[in-house]
């Protein structure tokens, strides 16, 4: 990994936001001038962690005070420096920031654990306060991720784990997933050393045993959708280390991975998109079942795509992947996209998107309002929002998110709260189902309601899986 020193840092900052630079620049030194004297694990001078976190930040074109805040977001915590003091020299919202990502003191709990537990919990709720507060964390935990062969053996196995546990999910709900894929492969890294090793021999000689084929399909491509006067760009991508060894451990073969190898095709509008994808389908043979349209169905943290996989040359199956430009920057960053689009409102438009629009948002409200205990809370989180989840249809075909192991009770009150207390029964795809039939992927759900029913049962807090029935279902009987 190459070095960052502060000019590279400006130089991003002039690449998209160059009336900032001097406020950042004063960060910078205030920084510097706080950790002076202190240094890493790898014996470089401290500053270099906060001046790698601002540089990620701003590849993502982070604002002003989110840089500001990831230059400063270790003062609280290392230094002398307070809250009321980056408030004064800076502004609130900055203040907010590096609180936001600061760690609960020792001094308040009787051990490390209770500790670790309330500061778990401060960093997954901050996301209702602001999601720039969680982008911060990524960024600070991928830097820690990238050097963290300073630490011992065991540091670096916990890390990866708390990694895996809490960061990669947060990085995917809210849709960053150049971060998620990163962190992902740099904890598999340190969990598991020789697999890790042993599949990325497999993937390099894959890469180069694909490479002409690739090319010769993205030429072709390229040379058509130009042809129509399209505007595109084509690049090749294949999964991610641990997405393969997540598949070659539920059994599959590495030639059974129909999306190992990738064209993603990005083109001006929708439109073009599925014109793009009939003009792949006339030219290579695709295979039926695995085409889907995210685009018309957007996956529930907002990602949008066709994906068809075809014969390519040489038999082999190639992934296109088909999305307009301003698709591909929510695909890649998520949220942090927002930056982009919506330059001066970014932060209220992430956080009403937040709000409205992915469904995580609501269930990590309830799991919060209805677990004072730190332990039950991040408990609860982990195994109903980072677990497996389950992707079935409403009769509109909405696609509704819940953790594997939910019941049409729980459909039913994510839905709403009046069909969860009316409902009377249930049909999965065209069949009647018991009331705590347990949910599959793809399971298409219509609620039967009746405005005279005597309301949920008491058992059904039993039969129910997430806390948002279970807390309905309490409320109405009492």
């Amino acid at each position: 990994m190459e070095k960052i020193i502060l000019q590279d840092l400006i130089d991003k900052l002039n690449e998209y936001n160059p009336e900032e630079v001097e406020t950042i620049k004063i960060a910078y030194e205030y920084a510097k001038e706080l950790h002076n004297g202190q240094y890493r694990q790898s014996g470089e001078p401290y500053i270099n962690h906060p001046l790698n976190v601002a540089y990620i930040l701003a590849d993502m074109h982070a604002d002003k005070d989110t840089i500001c805040a990831g230059l400063l977001h270790d003062v609280l915590e290392d230094t002398e420096f307070t809250k009321e003091d980056i408030a004064r020299d800076f502004n609130q919202n900055i203040a907010n920031l590096v609180n936001g990502v600061t760690k609960l003191s020792k001094m308040n709990f009787s051990s490390k654990q209770d500790q670790n537990l309330a500061n778990t919990r401060k960093i997954i709720t901050s996301i209702t306060e602001d999601v720039r507060i969680i982008i911060i964390k990524l960024a600070d935990r991928l830097h820690n991720m990238r050097t963290l062969q300073f630490k011992s053996e065991f540091k670096q196995k916990e890390n990866a784990l708390e990694t895996m546990e809490i960061f990669v999910p947060l990085a995917y709900y809210i849709g960053a997933y150049r971060i998620k894929s990163e962190l992902e492969d740099l904890s598999l890294r340190y969990l598991k050393p020789d697999m890790y090793k042993k599949i990325e021999e497999r993937k390099l000689k894959i890469e180069q045993d694909s490479n002409s084929c690739l090319q010769e399909m993205l030429l072709k491509i390229q040379a058509m959708l130009s042809d129509k006067n399209i505007p595109n760009e084509i690049k090749v991508r294949t999964k991610n280390i641990y997405g393969i060894y997540k598949r070659l451990s539920e059994g599959q073969k590495l030639s059974d991975i129909h999306d190992l190898l990738a064209l993603k095709i990005m083109v001006d509008e929708v439109a073009n998109c599925y014109y793009a994808l009939g003009m792949i389908h006339q030219q290579y043979h695709p295979i039926n079942n695995k085409f889907k349209d995210y685009i018309c169905n957007p996956k529930t943290n907002m990602y949008q795509s066709l994906h068809t996989t075809v014969f390519g040359p040489d038999d082999r199956l190639v992934q296109t992947q088909i999305r307009t430009f301003a698709m591909d920057r929510v695909a890649s960053f998520g949220l942090t996209a927002y930056w982009d689009e919506e330059k001066g409102n970014a932060r209220n438009a992430m956080q009403e998107d937040l709000k409205s629009k992915f469904q995580f948002f609501q269930s990590l409200t309830e799991i919060n309002s209805m677990f004072g205990d730190n332990q039950q809370f991040v408990n609860q989180v982990k195994c109903e929002l980072f677990s497996d989840n389950v992707y079935v249809y409403t009769t509109s075909g909405e696609t509704i998110q819940l953790p594997k192991g939910a019941t049409p009770i729980d459909f039913a009150y994510k839905i709403h709260t009046d069909i969860g207390n009316t409902m009377v029964g249930v049909f999965v795809n065209d069949e009647y189902v018991p009331i705590d039939y347990i949910l599959q992927n793809k399971d298409r759900v219509r609620i039967i309601t009746d405005d005279l029913s005597y309301g949920p049962r008491e058992d059904w807090i039993e039969k129910a899986h997430t806390s948002l029935a279970k807390k309905k279902i309490l409320d109405f009987i009492k």
